[in-house]
């Protein structure tokens, strides 16, 4: 029998490369920071339902909530929101998608030099043959059409992904000894910390549609509580570059979502690049 931690990058992947899917379902009906908040806020009380049940024990010290605030200002409020943000400006999504691709080297470049992670030459071969296949994958969306491509735009999506990877290797170093569920609640406060003072400086005026309200429910129960559980357990499991290299599968599994439920074109040459990425995932797990 597959144990669940074998199924477990797996299943993190197919889950969080829905996040793009259901952000584009609730897009219309709400402005980004507000939904992120409205997310937030929602997902703590089951977090903090499930810590009571769950949770072997809480951060013993301030300073070990400090460090899961810090991860969640990083992982969630920073990056989600720099994205959100720079996308509602007008930045056409498949660019933000190739900023996003970098995360994968930018972590290990991270990891080696804050983790002494080391990283073999098969290795790094794989990312750039897996970055290449991206490219492929990605490179029918990208479009340079627009005014939302401006040097504010692209520095807060390069800031977002910056924010992840740093969040990731700080989740390694910093919050390792401290129980996952109760962890994540505080980053979830932490995401907050970012978000709240944005959305003041948006309208509030939601739509409450049915496509939002499934969207929401979907970020916060699948999204929020099952994909960002899998991404902590994996962190703390495994070495950080190692994990990393499950993002370049993230846009593939968008790709493929996307053309079954908003009959997106698949084009051969993305195929051939959902291919390589597969392919370089897979040897960077096994070498790893």
């Amino acid at each position: 029998m597959i144990s669940l931690a074998r199924l477990a990058p797996a299943i993190f992947v197919l889950l969080w490369s829905t996040g793009f899917v259901g952000s584009k379902l609730g897009a219309p009906y709400i402005e980004p920071m507000v939904f992120l908040t409205v997310r937030f806020v929602a997902v703590l009380p089951i977090l903090i339902l499930l810590a009571l049940l769950l949770a072997k024990s809480w951060p013993k010290s301030p300073l070990a909530v400090f460090h899961c605030i810090v991860t969640g200002m990083l992982v969630h409020g920073i990056y989600l929101g720099g994205v959100f943000w720079a996308i509602k400006q007008g930045m056409p999504a498949g660019l933000s998608s190739i900023i996003v691709g970098l995360q994968p080297v930018l972590t290990a470049l991270m990891a080696v030099g804050l983790l002494n992670e080391a990283i073999s030459r098969k290795h790094w071969l794989s990312m750039a043959i897996g970055a290449a296949g991206l490219a492929l994958v990605l490179g029918p969306k990208f479009d340079l059409g627009g005014s939302g491509i401006t040097a504010a735009t692209v520095g807060i999506v390069f800031v977002a992904v910056a924010a992840i990877s740093f969040g990731t290797v700080y989740q390694k170093r910093f919050v390792q000894q401290t129980d996952l569920l109760a962890a994540t609640v505080w980053q979830y406060v932490g995401a907050l910390v970012v978000t709240v003072p944005f959305s003041l400086a948006e309208s509030w005026q939601i739509t409450w549609s049915g496509e939002l309200i499934f969207a929401m429910a979907w970020l916060v129960l699948v999204l929020s509580v099952g994909a960002i559980l899998l991404l902590m357990l994996l962190i703390r499991e495994g070495a950080v570059s190692k994990v990393a290299s499950l993002f370049y599968l993230v846009p593939v599994a968008t790709a493929v979502e996307s053309y079954f439920l908003f009959g997106e074109i698949l084009s051969p040459v993305q195929i051939g690049g959902m291919v390589l990425v597969i392919g370089a995932v897979l040897t960077i797990r096994k070498a790893a």
